[in-house]
C-alpha cells in the first residue's frame, strides 16, 4: 500500500512538472517613457528574460526621443497597432507594461482597442490621473511654471504635445475640460461614444498593477501613478476617494472589488530609477507575469 501510494505521488509530481515545463510564459510588451527610447527599458526586458527563460519580450522602439512629444492619440494608434498585431499571434494572451508617459499610452491602448487580450497591465510611475509639475518639462520648456502652463497647454498648439494632452491643472478645470483632447476622455470625465467601451476594456483585465512612490520627484502629485490627484484646492485625494473611482467611471472600483487591482507604494525610488532597479522588477513586476 505504501509503495503504491509513493508511485502515484511520483507520477503526479512528474506529470505536473511536465505540464509546467510545457507552459511558456506569456509575451510581454514594454512601452518606454517620454524623451527616451527602447534602450532605456533594456534592464526590465533582460531581467524578465533572465528570470523567466523563453519569454518573448517586445520592447517598442516607436516614438523615441523628441518624437515622444507627439500627441498622445497618435502614439496610441501607432503603438496600439503593434500591440494588437503581437496579441493576435498569441491568442492565450499577453502582458503590457508601460513606464512614465508610456504607462498612460499603454492604458489608453487597452481602451482604444477593447478587443485586446491583455491579461495583466502594469503601470510603472505613470501620470494616470494627469500631471501638474514642471521639473522635467523645463528640459524643453525652460521658462514653464505650473501657475501659467495652462496658457500653453490649453490651446490648439499646446494640445499638439503629449504633455499638453495629460496636463491637468486643478485650478483651471473648465479649461481642461474644454481644451484637453485626451485625458478627460480616457478617464471618462468627458463623455463620448466610446465611454462604455473604454470602461469595458479595462474591466476585462485579469490584473491591473499600479506602482508609484512618494520620492518620485517628477510625477506630480506622485499619487497620480495610482489614480490619486489634486482637488480644486490642490489637496491630494487618494484614488478611492475620487469621483473616478466612486462612480466606477473606468472600472477601477470593479477591478478593486474583484481583487484584480493591486497598488504598490515604494519609497526612496526617484522617477528615473523605477525602470533601472532590479529589485523593483523582481518584487513588483515579475510576480505578475505568468
Amino acid at each position: 500500500m505504501i509503495k503504491k501510494y509513493n508511485l502515484i505521488n511520483f507520477l503526479i509530481l512528474n506529470l505536473a512538472n511536465l505540464i509546467y515545463c510545457k507552459l511558456p510564459y506569456r509575451p510581454v510588451v514594454i512601452i518606454h517613457g517620454v524623451l527616451t527610447g527602447s534602450e532605456s527599458m533594456e534592464l526590465i526586458s533582460s531581467r524578465i528574460q533572465e528570470m523567466h527563460p523563453g519569454t518573448q519580450v517586445y520592447n517598442t522602439p516607436r516614438y523615441a526621443g523628441w518624437n515622444s512629444l507627439e500627441p498622445m492619440w497618435h502614439q496610441v494608434e501607432q503603438i496600439g497597432e503593434d500591440v494588437m498585431a503581437i496579441a493576435a499571434a498569441y491568442p492565450e494572451g499577453i502582458h503590457l507594461l508601460g513606464y512614465s508617459q508610456g504607462g498612460l499610452v499603454a492604458r489608453a491602448i487597452l481602451q482604444r482597442y477593447p478587443e485586446h487580450n491583455v491579461r495583466t497591465f502594469i503601470s510603472l510611475s505613470s501620470p494616470q490621473a494627469g500631471q501638474f509639475g514642471t521639473k522635467f518639462l523645463r528640459l524643453f520648456f525652460p521658462d514653464l511654471v505650473c501657475e501659467t502652463a495652462y496658457e500653453l497647454f490649453y490651446s490648439r498648439v499646446g494640445q499638439l504635445s503629449s504633455v499638453g494632452n495629460y496636463w491637468n491643472d486643478p485650478y483651471e478645470q473648465k479649461l481642461y475640460m474644454k481644451y484637453s483632447k485626451f485625458l478627460p476622455f480616457v478617464n471618462n470625465e468627458a463623455k463620448s461614444l466610446n465611454t462604455t467601451l473604454f470602461k469595458a476594456a479595462l474591466t476585462k483585465l485579469n490584473k491591473m498593477v499600479l506602482i508609484g512612490g512618494p520620492d518620485d520627484g517628477v510625477i506630480t502629485p506622485w499619487q497620480s501613478s495610482q489614480f490619486g490627484y489634486y482637488n480644486n484646492n490642490a489637496t491630494v485625494v487618494d484614488m478611492r476617494e475620487r469621483e473616478i473611482y466612486q462612480t466606477d467611471a473606468i472600472g477601477l472600483k470593479t477591478l478593486d472589488n474583484e481583487k484584480k487591482l493591486t497598488i504598490h507604494t515604494v519609497a526612496q525610488i526617484p522617477h528615473f530609477m523605477w525602470h533601472k532597479n532590479i529589485s523593483i522588477v523582481d518584487k513588483y513586476i515579475l510576480p505578475y507575469l505568468d
